[in-house]
Protein backbone atom coordinates (compact mmCIF):
# COMPACT_ATOMS: atom_id res chain seq x y z
CA UNK A 1 0.00 0.00 0.00
CA UNK A 2 1.26 3.44 -0.90
CA UNK A 3 1.44 6.10 1.79
CA UNK A 4 1.20 9.85 1.42
CA UNK A 5 4.25 11.64 2.87
CA UNK A 6 3.63 14.19 5.63
CA UNK A 7 6.24 16.93 5.95
CA UNK A 8 6.65 19.25 8.94
CA UNK A 9 7.38 22.89 8.16
CA UNK A 10 7.58 24.89 11.37
CA UNK A 11 4.20 24.65 13.06
CA UNK A 12 2.47 23.21 9.99
CA UNK A 13 2.17 19.75 8.46
CA UNK A 14 2.23 19.64 4.66
CA UNK A 15 0.50 16.79 2.85
CA UNK A 16 1.00 16.69 -0.90
CA UNK A 17 -1.28 14.15 -2.54
CA UNK A 18 0.56 12.90 -5.63
CA UNK A 19 -1.34 9.66 -6.26
CA UNK A 20 -4.83 8.37 -6.82
CA UNK A 21 -6.42 7.82 -3.44
CA UNK A 22 -7.74 4.34 -2.70
CA UNK A 23 -9.83 3.62 0.39
CA UNK A 24 -6.81 2.06 2.12
CA UNK A 25 -4.53 4.97 1.28
CA UNK A 26 -7.13 7.47 2.55
CA UNK A 27 -7.59 5.63 5.85
CA UNK A 28 -3.82 5.33 6.29
CA UNK A 29 -3.43 9.06 5.60
CA UNK A 30 -6.09 9.93 8.19
CA UNK A 31 -4.38 7.77 10.81
CA UNK A 32 -0.86 8.95 9.95
CA UNK A 33 -1.91 12.58 9.99
CA UNK A 34 -3.73 12.31 13.32
CA UNK A 35 -0.67 10.68 14.88
CA UNK A 36 1.65 13.38 13.46
CA UNK A 37 -0.59 16.20 14.72
CA UNK A 38 -0.47 14.77 18.23
CA UNK A 39 3.24 13.93 18.08
CA UNK A 40 4.28 17.35 16.78
CA UNK A 41 1.65 19.55 18.45
CA UNK A 42 1.26 21.44 15.18
CA UNK A 43 -1.64 23.81 14.71
CA UNK A 44 -2.02 23.70 10.95
CA UNK A 45 -2.38 21.18 8.13
CA UNK A 46 -2.01 22.06 4.47
CA UNK A 47 -3.22 19.53 1.93
CA UNK A 48 -1.84 20.18 -1.54
CA UNK A 49 -4.02 18.71 -4.29
CA UNK A 50 -2.20 20.32 -7.22
CA UNK A 51 -1.47 16.92 -8.75
CA UNK A 52 -5.10 15.78 -8.71
CA UNK A 53 -6.95 16.11 -12.02
CA UNK A 54 -10.22 14.95 -10.50
CA UNK A 55 -11.76 15.42 -7.08
CA UNK A 56 -14.78 13.18 -6.79
CA UNK A 57 -17.16 12.64 -3.89
CA UNK A 58 -14.79 10.10 -2.32
CA UNK A 59 -11.87 12.53 -2.23
CA UNK A 60 -14.20 15.31 -1.07
CA UNK A 61 -15.41 13.17 1.86
CA UNK A 62 -11.82 12.18 2.67
CA UNK A 63 -10.74 15.83 2.80
CA UNK A 64 -13.73 16.72 5.00
CA UNK A 65 -12.97 13.84 7.36
CA UNK A 66 -9.31 14.84 7.62
CA UNK A 67 -10.32 18.44 8.35
CA UNK A 68 -12.72 17.26 11.08
CA UNK A 69 -10.08 15.03 12.68
CA UNK A 70 -7.53 17.84 12.56
CA UNK A 71 -10.00 20.33 14.07
CA UNK A 72 -10.71 17.98 16.98
CA UNK A 73 -6.94 17.81 17.51
CA UNK A 74 -6.68 21.64 17.47
CA UNK A 75 -5.21 21.98 13.99
CA UNK A 76 -6.68 24.07 11.17
CA UNK A 77 -6.80 22.51 7.68
CA UNK A 78 -6.37 24.39 4.42
CA UNK A 79 -6.61 22.71 1.01
CA UNK A 80 -4.39 24.34 -1.60
CA UNK A 81 -3.64 23.93 -5.28
CA UNK A 82 -7.12 23.23 -6.53
CA UNK A 83 -7.19 23.43 -10.32
CA UNK A 84 -9.93 25.51 -11.97
CA UNK A 85 -11.42 22.42 -13.65
CA UNK A 86 -11.62 20.68 -10.26
CA UNK A 87 -13.35 23.69 -8.69
CA UNK A 88 -15.84 23.85 -11.57
CA UNK A 89 -16.55 20.12 -11.28
CA UNK A 90 -17.13 20.39 -7.53
CA UNK A 91 -19.60 23.22 -8.00
CA UNK A 92 -21.39 21.51 -10.92
CA UNK A 93 -21.76 18.30 -8.91
CA UNK A 94 -22.97 20.21 -5.86
CA UNK A 95 -20.13 18.80 -3.78
CA UNK A 96 -19.12 21.04 -0.93
CA UNK A 97 -16.02 20.73 1.17
CA UNK A 98 -17.67 21.40 4.50
CA UNK A 99 -15.37 22.78 7.14
CA UNK A 100 -12.47 23.12 4.75
CA UNK A 101 -10.76 26.36 3.94
CA UNK A 102 -9.05 26.71 0.59
CA UNK A 103 -6.19 28.81 -0.75
CA UNK A 104 -4.61 29.11 -4.16
CA UNK A 105 -1.18 27.83 -3.14
CA UNK A 106 0.94 26.64 -0.21
CA UNK A 107 2.21 30.15 0.59
CA UNK A 108 -1.32 31.56 0.89
CA UNK A 109 -2.36 28.52 2.93
CA UNK A 110 0.49 29.12 5.37
CA UNK A 111 -0.56 32.79 5.64
CA UNK A 112 -4.15 31.76 6.44
CA UNK A 113 -3.04 29.43 9.20
CA UNK A 114 -0.66 32.03 10.64
CA UNK A 115 -3.43 34.65 10.62
CA UNK A 116 -5.85 32.27 12.36
CA UNK A 117 -3.22 31.45 14.95
CA UNK A 118 -2.53 35.12 15.62
CA UNK A 119 -6.26 35.80 15.96
CA UNK A 120 -6.69 32.85 18.36
CA UNK A 121 -3.77 34.06 20.48
CA UNK A 122 -5.25 37.58 20.59
CA UNK A 123 -8.69 36.15 21.41
CA UNK A 124 -7.21 34.13 24.28
CA UNK A 125 -5.58 37.28 25.67
CA UNK A 126 -8.91 39.13 25.44
CA UNK A 127 -10.83 36.39 27.28
CA UNK A 128 -8.17 35.99 29.91
CA UNK A 129 -8.54 39.66 30.80
CA UNK A 130 -5.85 41.91 32.11
CA UNK A 131 -3.07 40.50 34.20
CA UNK A 132 -3.94 40.60 37.90
CA UNK A 133 -2.46 43.29 40.08
CA UNK A 134 0.54 42.09 42.03
CA UNK A 135 -0.18 41.66 45.69
CA UNK A 136 2.12 42.89 48.37
CA UNK A 137 3.60 40.20 50.52
CA UNK A 138 3.79 40.78 54.27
Amino acid sequence: MERVPILKIGDILLVSIQLDMSDQTAVALQEDLAERIVATGCHGVIIDITALDIVDSFVGRMLSTIASISRVLDAETVVVGMRPAVAITLVELGLSLNGIRTALNVERGMELIAADRAYDDHDDDFHDGPDPEPTASP
